[in-house]
């Protein structure tokens, strides 16, 4: 099934099966996020392998559909489990030019682990077909510099001694929180990626009017993310439950086979006190310019 408008497309499938269908060399900027295999209940579906083996044998084969779709300018980031990257890095360095091996890092309030070193990140590969020809748009991600805006230290190497860049371009570790239930992005899925680290990709490595593709979509944030950069995108995903995420989320239909397509409401938002239900609270908010008392 596929549901599009002139800039967006969904297609609901499974990724092995959808990929050889588009086009070769047609896409500008993939970010495929798959399953890491570590088990993970995606809407009732344990994501887990029998083998290491099989598991990487299935990865190698959209990896190879993904190269296959990329255009010959294009690039392509990758993210997987930590003890699976160094695979997808040998696998994929004799395809295509590994320029960054990023670290997207996030603190956690748990406790990640009693026994050893808990995980704090997750590792992305960014890759290009020609290293002498591919989108980066250094002047669109460019993060503060501490030493030159913050500690105003000088670089007394230079002729005229300066200040040094009060910005640059991020470095290879990325620190973006992740996407926890009761913030506004938040949609129920176990993976969720933040929408502020596919900002920076997608403002990186791509321009607008480009094509940005999704093989694993979840819950559309890439393609949510392109749209609102004025990017085409194509995403890719079986679950029904996330399917609907991504028709509200980009907007392409009102319903999905008959239901109406609604955010989901968290715990605390069922439990707030209805206002317009208290009369007294009315009052109260009438005298006070209509800024309401409870939020």
């Amino acid at each position: 099934m596929e549901y599009r408008n002139e800039q967006h497309k969904i297609i609901h499938g499974d990724a092995l099966k959808v990929l050889p269908t588009l086009p070769d060399h047609s896409v500008d900027l993939i970010f495929a996020d798959p399953p890491y295999n570590i088990g993970k209940n995606f809407n009732g579906h344990r994501e887990k392998w029998d083998s290491e083996d099989d598991y990487l044998n299935w990865c190698y084969q959209w990896l190879d559909l993904c190269v296959q779709k990329l255009k010959p300018n294009g690039s392509f980031y990758v993210m997987t489990a930590t003890q699976f990257m160094p695979y997808f890095d040998i696998y994929l360095r004799k395809k295509l030019e590994v320029l960054s091996r990023l670290v997207w890092y996030y603190d956690s309030s748990g406790v990640q682990a009693k026994k050893y070193y808990g995980s704090m990140y997750e590792p992305v590969l960014f890759c290009v077909k020609d290293k002498n020809n591919y989108t980066f748009n250094t002047n669109d991600i460019l993060v503060q510099a501490k030493t030159g805006a913050t500690r105003k230290l000088i670089d007394y190497r230079k002729a005229i001694p300066t200040v040094y860049n009060s910005e640059k371009v991020p470095g290879n570790v990325w620190e973006f929180a992740r996407v926890r239930y009761r913030m506004d992005e938040y949609e129920n899925h176990p993976t969720q990626k933040p929408v502020a680290l596919l900002e920076r990709i997608i403002k990186a490595s791509s321009n607008k009017g480009d094509l940005v593709l999704d093989p694993f979509s979840g819950t559309f944030t890439t393609c949510y993310v392109a749209k609102e950069l004025g990017r085409n995108s194509i995403g890719i995903e079986w679950e029904d439950e996330y399917v609907k995420i991504g028709l509200r989320r980009l907007q392409l239909a009102e319903e999905y086979k008959g239901e109406k397509l609604q955010k989901e409401r968290r715990s605390f938002e069922t439990k707030k006190i209805d206002v317009q239900n208290v009369p007294m609270l009315n009052l109260f908010e009438e005298q006070f310019h209509g800024t309401p008392i409870y939020q």
